[in-house]
């Protein structure tokens, strides 16, 4: 059943207030939840300027909302939940840790002033982290590695020690460069960012948390600077008047239905061609790890040997469709059929043959040892097969891109905590 919009959709019923800041609300709700509504406020240099603006609550959380789906949509672990309302949504209850995590790709604003000889544009690679401690009445200082851990916070019974810096330090780059890739694909260059983290109040997971919104960045549509639509409008404002500021909305409200495009309609497939029907199961696997990423794929049975002519056809077929495809040869004993696509077929093939334990040592051969010409790749693993689709779809699918970034974190995260436990249980 498809997801009702937030107009349609049974309102959630709030509880007490939890906390309050200058942009945003925050109400208790059952089920280890919470509700965040923004309010019609933009503020500035830790609150020293304050405005009201009619209608940005609203422009705010659509904002957040597209943004944490998308991220939701990549495996990224985020507090989201769903949009509630205009102006509200729903997540996960965290206990907030008071750093923001900011990422920088090019140099610019703040940094300048604290990195002196540094020019504007120069550009960070990899993108360049900083911490900064949450402290309106200092000035929210930037803190160094050993600040963080020397600090000893604890949030949600958890205390975050280097393993937990490490983690929030890889989920912000990889954040930063999931959301980079996916506005570079809209013609827009994201500068820099920052986030925010909080450990989840039933599991004790360490989640995204906040809001992301026009307030969280700087985005330069066409990488120039003279077109930001970010926050930075306002803040470099001599005078704030009020078509100052309904051109701020206007930039936000851009913004907001830019992001509309976020996800765009799928334009790639994979196609698994399987020399007889005794392939299929190993053909399913590669299917199941292609959904995982998001990718449409078609089965279909073919013999190179047996029915040349119906697997040419079977290729013209998918060519002709018009969508970017890779071809999966799933072929045992002889594999002629990935060859055989990869002399006739413009599109990237793979070869992942159902090797058995009889024959295989002799089998791969056919795989591997190819005639000149032809350029079909080799795996013997089903999700190896789907992965490296994902990867060739990656280089002009942003979606895509983001699936396998995210999926490497978490890998990277899993490893990590397992270690952890390991090392805890023999301290």
């Amino acid at each position: 059943m498809a997801e009702q919009p937030p107009s349609k959709r049974m309102k959630a019923t709030q509880g007490k207030q939890l906390n309050e800041g200058k942009t945003k609300i925050i109400f208790e709700l059952p089920n280890f939840e919470v509700l965040l509504q923004s309010k019609d406020r933009i503020s500035a240099n830790n609150a020293q300027r304050v405005n009201e603006l009619a209608g940005k609550a609203a422009i705010s959380n659509a904002t957040a909302s597209k943004v944490f789906e998308f991220l939701n949509l990549i495996g990224i672990k985020t507090h989201f939940v769903r949009q509630d309302t205009e102006t509200a949504f729903i997540g996960r209850r965290c206990d907030m840790i008071p750093i923001e995590w900011v990422t920088r790709r090019v140099a610019t604003g703040s940094f300048l002033k604290r990195n002196q000889g540094v020019h504007e544009g120069y550009r960070f690679a990899p993108p360049k982290l900083e911490y900064f401690y949450k402290d309106d009445a200092a000035g929210d200082p930037e803190w160094s590695y050993a600040q963080l851990i020397e600090a000893k916070m604890t949030h949600g019974g958890r205390l975050i020690g280097a393993h937990e810096i490490e983690i929030m330090g890889r989920m912000t780059v990889t954040v930063f460069e999931v959301l980079e890739k996916a506005w570079a694909a809209l013609d827009c260059t994201l500068i820099d960012m920052k986030i925010e983290f909080g450990v989840d109040a039933e599991t004790g997971e360490i989640l995204l948390a906040d809001i992301i919104d026009s307030d969280s960045w700087r985005l330069w549509p066409a990488g120039d600077k003279r077109l930001m639509v970010d926050k930075q409008v306002y803040r470099d404002l001599k005078e704030v008047t009020d078509d100052a500021l309904q051109q701020v909305k206007r930039n936000f409200e851009w913004v907001a239905k830019k992001l509309d495009d976020f996800i765009p309609k799928p334009k790639a497939q994979v196609v698994v061609l399987m020399g007889s029907a005794s392939d299929i199961p190993h053909g399913e696997k590669i299917k199941n790890e292609c959904s995982s990423f998001g990718l449409h794929c078609d089965l279909r049975v073919t013999s190179a040997h047996k029915g040349t002519d119906e697997t040419l056809r079977i290729l013209k077929y998918y060519e002709s469709l018009g969508i970017p495809a890779v071809f999966i040869a799933v072929a045992g004993r002889s594999n002629g059929l990935g060859p055989v696509l990869s002399g006739n077929a413009t599109f990237p093939v793979i070869n992942c043959p159902p090797v058995k334990a009889d024959w295989g040592a002799q089998d791969i051969w056919s795989s591997l040892r190819l005639p000149s010409g032809l350029g079909c790749t080799t795996t013997l693993s089903p999700e190896g097969a789907a992965w490296q689709a994902a990867q060739i779809f990656g280089l002009t699918n942003h979606v895509v891109w983001g699936r396998v970034r995210a999926r490497q974190l978490n890998t990277w995260i899993g490893l990590k905590e397992s270690d952890k436990k390991l090392q805890d249980s023999l301290a």
